[in-house]
């Protein structure tokens, strides 16, 4: 008779392709009964996000299988986001698992398009997840999600989120009327509101907070880094040379703050020709995966150039909503499915040197 050991020993074949390591060992075996041959567990994966979430399910499904003895098995899939961030350091915000950093090394590359499409990617999925928008000179988020008219409650000191389509979003553009009104601030009082955007607000419990921050490296990146333990920052860029290259200078910056990089994605990658289907690289091709063999990142996905993204975030109705089959809206998500996964490997990196800390 096939005993819990055996069954156990089983599973531990089974390896999780991201983190390299046996799925018993990273616990996600949950409540496993055998009882006369009929066998029973939850099998819980790491992130709802995960590329490889199918395929481990089948080679679990797989290995039990091959085992002699089981009569009957009830295989119970869920996912819990791990915490890529020290916690413990961040009794201000908690609840929120990991916070991610959109930068870009100058503007015009359609970082807060990627950062919004990313966000409702992974909302999508099935997490939990929240949308800083921390340009405050120019914020851009209210529009693309047609949420101009939306404001921010107050209740005990705690700014409440906005929501939308599944995400809580905050943003400068919900306070007074910045249409027509420029942002002028000097770099403290930015600080100040960005601190205040972080620490002052109802983010409840968060899978993924994404922050969509100013291009460059100025105050706000600098404050995102010092104020709170971050996962780490995704880098955008678009596939020419002076794009990526000053990419590479806020890639130094966070670098030189010890923030992980989580990779970088390429956004107006391509152009695909509605006649003939042929991929036309109007901008070069190649800058982001240059930039991640450079700097040792990895290369998280490729954004083609489509007329359908901008007219939808002009008009507040986000690709990945209004045309979810589209080239553009997949390829969104195959890249929020590998943001997904580098988190769960920083997580598994940060758990492990904890407990070697601990040792």
């Amino acid at each position: 008779m096939v005993g819990v050991d055996q069954v156990l020993s089983k599973l531990a074949t089974v390896i999780d392709p991201d983190l390299k390591k046996d799925i018993v060992s990273m616990g996600m075996i949950k409540d496993l009964e055998l009882n006369e041959g009929n066998l029973k567990f939850t099998l819980e994966l790491t992130t709802p996000a995960c590329p490889f979430n199918d395929e481990i399910e089948q080679d679990v499904r797989r290995a039990i299988a091959e085992l002699d003895g089981i009569k009957n098995s009830d295989i119970k899939v869920t996912a819990k986001v791990m915490e890529g961030r020290a916690l413990d350091a961040d009794q201000a915000m908690a609840t929120v698992k990991n916070i991610i950093g959109v930068a870009s090394g100058k503007g015009g590359v359609g970082k807060s398009t990627v950062s919004l499409n990313l966000a409702l990617a992974l909302a999508e999925s099935g997490a939990k997840v929240g949308l800083l928008d921390a340009d405050i000179y120019g914020p851009s988020i209210p529009l693309m999600l047609g949420m101009q008219k939306a404001f921010m409650e107050v209740d005990n000191n705690k700014l409440q989120p906005a929501e939308l389509n599944g995400i809580k979003v905050v943003s400068f553009g919900f306070f007074a009327e910045q249409e027509h009104q420029a942002a002028i601030y000097r770099g403290p009082i930015i600080s100040g509101i960005l601190k205040q955007f972080l620490v002052d607000t109802n983010w409840s419990d968060l899978d993924y907070l994404i922050v969509d921050l100013p291009p460059g490296t100025g105050d706000i990146p600098l404050t995102l880094a010092q104020t709170i333990p971050i996962t780490g920052i995704l880098v955008v860029t678009t596939p020419q040379d002076v794009a990526s290259n000053v990419a590479s200078k806020a890639i130094g910056m966070f670098t030189k703050l010890n923030v992980p990089l989580i990779g970088v994605i390429e956004n107006m990658s391509y152009f695909i020709c509605p006649k003939c289907s042929d991929k036309h690289y109007i901008f070069g091709e190649g800058g982001a995966r240059r930039i991640s063999e450079k700097f040792n990142m990895q290369f998280l996905g490729e954004i083609p150039l489509n007329s359908g993204i901008m007219e939808g975030s002009d008009k507040g109705k986000p690709v990945i909503i209004t045309s979810p089959d589209s080239p553009s809206a997949n390829a969104i998500r195959s890249a929020a499915k590998n943001v997904a996964a580098q988190c769960s490997i920083l997580a598994a990196k940060l758990k492990d040197e904890m407990q070697g800390a601990a040792a």
